[in-house]
């Protein structure tokens, strides 16, 4: 009888689970196993077709499927097949990676981040112990004046010429890690000046300018619009150039500009991102007794000390995941930079535009160039990258839940 009611109970819980289960097949581990596929195979707008007597390929692509064979496009030449050799596509995207030049000018970049890397150990090692020897901001600063001196030393703008020879994948990965390494700081400092003056008591109307500051994260759910308007403030004939000749200042083509490109598609994203931090810090400073603050007058600490012992160390444990997903988040951004300047301006033919993203380059490489079997390695690579940065990301929510509890 015990073993009745227990197999009912497995049946039973079966039965609530196998949707989630088959969900989970269909939507997330059958198109990882078919772009996987696809990845290295020479599938593009030549051979768009599947060749169905091929095992793996009957039974991913779903062209191959009764009731889709008839909905095949037909190409110019023979179906799509295994590359040869088979990680071609993989060759392609990394294989100037290994050159000594560009391995050089990677080891010249590592070079010139360890300090920083540095400063983040120590500083973190500092901070768990009883009796530390320094203040993580020296620590902090040290770095910060190491990476900087290795950068003169080095030369960074030729380390930085020198990666961009290395390949289109070096190349748009690089650029969207500067985006990123531009873009999470800015938001993080706005998110937490205007965190820091809406906490303060004495300010009256906190609830409006809460309201106000909130409406562009509202306005992100419309993002490509929104990016339309900013980009129609930059173009030549916009609203900038427009203020400026009524200042008798000649504008220029900002959105033609390799530097101000960048810096519009900048000034927008972080336009839309920086209420998720505000709000972030926000909480996290609401969380903090008002008791810690008069005890450390009451010591005659002045408000940096308080930022620096105080504020920073405890809204820490709620930041630390909020930047991880943030910067994934900026990685993936597509939209307001396909919008602003649709990944240009132009760097030369066969290159990736000035401000062609990763996720731009994808959208390129599919629906322009139709190279499927390029785009889904590359996509490949993206998903690892990705997955590695999630699982960090988990591991700092489960390091810090119980601080923020």
């Amino acid at each position: 009888m015990a073993a009745r009611s227990g197999m009912q109970k497995k049946l039973i819980i079966g039965f609530f689970l196998a949707p989630t289960l088959l969900a989970v097949l269909v939507f997330n581990i059958y198109p990882i196993l078919l772009n996987t596929y696809v990845s290295f195979t020479n599938r593009n707008k030549a051979h768009p077709n599947p060749d169905c007597s091929v095992l793996l390929t009957s039974l991913l692509d779903p062209l191959c499927w009764s009731g889709f064979r008839d909905r095949a496009p037909k190409g110019l030449a023979e179906p799509y097949r295994l590359a040869e050799p088979v990680f071609k596509n993989y060759q392609e995207l990394l294989g100037n990676l290994f050159t000594t030049q560009s391995l050089l000018a990677l080891s010249k970049l590592f070079v010139i981040f360890l300090p920083l890397f540095l400063a983040l150990y120590f500083s973190t090692r500092e901070r768990r112990s009883d009796l530390p020897l320094a203040s993580p901001g020296w620590i902090w600063l040290y770095g910060l004046l190491g990476s900087i001196l290795a950068a003169f030393l080095l030369d960074l703008a030729a380390v930085y010429q020198d990666i961009l020879q290395a390949g289109d994948f070096l190349v748009v990965i690089t650029r969207t890690l500067l985006f990123v390494a531009l873009r999470v700081p800015v938001t993080f400092a706005i998110g937490f000046l205007l965190a820091v003056i809406l906490n303060n008591p004495h300010l009256s109307g906190r609830t409006f300018f809460r309201v106000i500051l909130f409406l562009p994260w509202a306005a992100s759910s419309l993002a490509i619009l929104m990016a339309r308007v900013w980009e129609f403030f930059f173009r030549q004939q916009g609203t900038i150039n427009q203020v400026l000749a009524l200042l008798n200042v000649e504008g220029k083509a900002w959105l033609q500009d390799p530097f101000w490109a960048l810096m519009a598609i900048l000034i927008a994203d972080v336009w839309f991102s920086y209420p998720f931090f505000m709000v972030t810090i926000l909480g996290a400073l609401q969380s903090i007794p008002n008791e810690i603050y008069e005890a450390a007058e009451m010591d005659g600490a002045g408000w940096w000390r308080q930022l620096f012992t105080i504020t920073l160390p405890l809204i820490r444990p709620a930041v630390l995941p909020a930047i991880v997903l943030t910067s994934i988040t900026a990685f993936q951004m597509f939209g307001t930079a396909y919008a602003i300047t649709g990944g240009g301006p132009s760097m030369g033919a066969g290159q990736p535009g000035a401000t062609e993203f990763v996720m731009v380059y994808a959208y390129k490489q599919i629906y322009q160039s139709q190279n499927y079997g390029r785009a889904t390695a590359f996509a490949v690579i993206l998903f690892i990258l990705l997955f590695g940065a999630t699982l960090y990301s988990m591991k700092l929510s489960r390091a810090t839940k119980g601080v923020t509890e």
